[in-house]
Formats: C-alpha cells, structure tokens, sequence
C-alpha cells in the first residue's frame, strides 16, 4: 500500500542516555523548519540506561526490544515499523550532522535516488586513526569487488526507499554491519546511488566498535556479499591468478631446472579450472534467483 509523502528517521540506540536528548532536539528542530511532513522512530535495542526515558520526554517513537540484537536488528525494527515509504537512518551519538537529513531527502526526490548516503568525507570528519588503515583498504577492496566509487562503505546517515531495502531484508544481518551490506547490495543490482559529502564528528560516550575483530568481519562480509550477489567477480581473478601461476612454474621449470614440474602445474591448472566452473554455476544459481 502506498504511503504518503514523507519521512520516517529511525534511530538505532544503545545506552545512549548522555547523547540522544540533545540529538533528537536537534533533528526536531530541523525537520520543524524544513516543513516535511516527518516522524522520529528511536528503537532502544536493550539498553541498560535510561536511553528510552529520555527519548519518550522528547516526543518520538519509542520502540524496545528487550534485550541487546545488535544494530541492524535495531534498524530492522524501525524499517518495519515507519510510516512513510522514505526512510533515513542516523545515529543516537552526535556524530552526525542531522541538519544535513532534508538535503538528503531533496536529493532522493529530484534524483529519483534509491539511496543517498551521506558521505563521511567533508571539511570536518573525525574518524580515529586506528580505524582509517583498515577502512581504506576495505573501502579500495569493495570498489573493486562492486566495480564503483565507494566514498562511504558504511556510513550511518543515509536515506532510502523503503521497498528497494525490503527487497534485501532477509540478506542483511543484525550487526552493524548492516549498512556495509546494503551498500554492496545495491550497487551489484545496479540500483540508483548518490553520495554526499558530510561531516563527522567526534561521538559522546564510548564508541562499540572493536577494531580489530570488526575489520576481519567487515572483510569476510565483502567477500560473502559480492559472492551473493556477484560470484563471478571474486572467483574469476582467483582462477585467473591460479591459471597464470602454473602457466610460470611451467615456464621457469623449462627454463631453469632439469625437469619439468609437470605434477604440479596440472595439479594447480585443474583446481583453476574448477575454481572456474564453481564461478559459472554460482554466478547461474545467482541469476536463476
């Protein structure tokens, strides 16, 4: 059924008590001025402060689950429950700039956008120096893999149509690698993406990501979502690079030792080749799907 015109922000919150009241004042202030019809869904993921009290004061949604499901679970909540067929998400940390939520929607409408991001790469961006090595190298490692410009992999602010993200509901997980996948998500399917430069600010309170262990998930998550969704462009080079090393030890081996390590490149050629038919048959199963 369609909804009317308008914007539901869900907020994914997570003992967020210090930060969240001066955040919705702000987004309230916001959308008042930009005169959209809107609403505020905070979902309070099992919080063991009183992040939901103080987002009830401020005159939103609440909605609670009862224990912790982690932050795409959070969204997936929000989702289901919005009014309106477009849906941005933001933080309840202060990190980003909420202000920025009616370009966003502007830019979705006179696009015609199936999701625009708001790119953490404007003139103020605070992202700790720890997290910016591996971020480049998973941002480098998706572009390739989904053959586009990523500015943002998984950027929190974000606006989308609520049926283009129903589609990919049962793929996106309930961690916070939930933005990651939908990014990769939509680009393999070709659906319509716009990013914009935004600011980034330092969060109030302590920050749930673990660096390490969040790197090696988010780097599994690339490689699992493109072979989801397109598995020819992770097996293939794999194949190819087997192919081209067999191709060398076979060439070395004439040229600089007695015996040709014949063994060893069949061995090497014949799990390139398989490694190639799995490619064709997922990539099959992919497109039958």
């Amino acid at each position: 059924m369609d909804k009317e015109e308008g914007l539901s922000i869900v907020i994914p919150a997570y003992n967020e008590a210090e930060a969240i009241g001066p955040v919705l004042e702000q987004l309230r202030t916001t959308m008042d001025e930009a005169g959209l019809p809107y609403e505020i869904l905070v979902v309070d993921d099992g919080s063991q402060d009183n992040t939901a009290e103080v987002a009830k004061t401020m005159g939103v949604r609440v909605l609670r689950h009862p224990q912790n499901r982690g932050y795409g679970a959070a969204l997936k909540t929000g989702i289901r429950q919005a009014a309106y067929d477009l849906i941005a998400i933001t933080d309840a940390d202060g990190t980003y700039p909420n202000n920025r939520i009616p370009a966003l929607y502007a830019l979705a409408v006179v696009g015609e956008y199936d999701m625009v991001v708001g790119a953490r790469t404007g003139d103020e961006v605070h992202i700790p120096l720890l997290r910016r090595p591996a971020k480049w190298v998973l941002t480098r490692l998706a572009n390739y893999l989904a053959r586009a410009h990523i500015p943002d992999l998984n950027s929190g602010l974000r606006l989308f149509r609520r049926d283009v993200v129903e589609e990919f509901m049962p793929y996106l997980p309930s961690g916070f690698s939930f933005t990651t996948t939908l990014t990769l998500a939509l680009l393999t399917n070709e659906y319509r993406v716009c990013y914009e430069p935004i600011s980034y600010y330092r969060r109030t309170g302590k920050s749930k990501i673990n660096p390490i262990r969040d790197t090696l998930n988010f780097t599994g998550l690339i490689l699992r979502t493109v072979m989801y969704f397109a598995p020819l462009r992770v097996l293939l080079p794999i194949s190819g690079a087997l192919l081209l090393l067999a191709l060398a030890i076979l060439v070395g081996s004439i040229l600089f030792t007695d015996q040709v390590m014949d063994v060893t490149v069949i061995v090497i050629t014949m799990t390139a080749l398989q490694i190639a038919a799995l490619a064709l048959v997922a990539d099959l199963i992919e497109k039958q799907r």
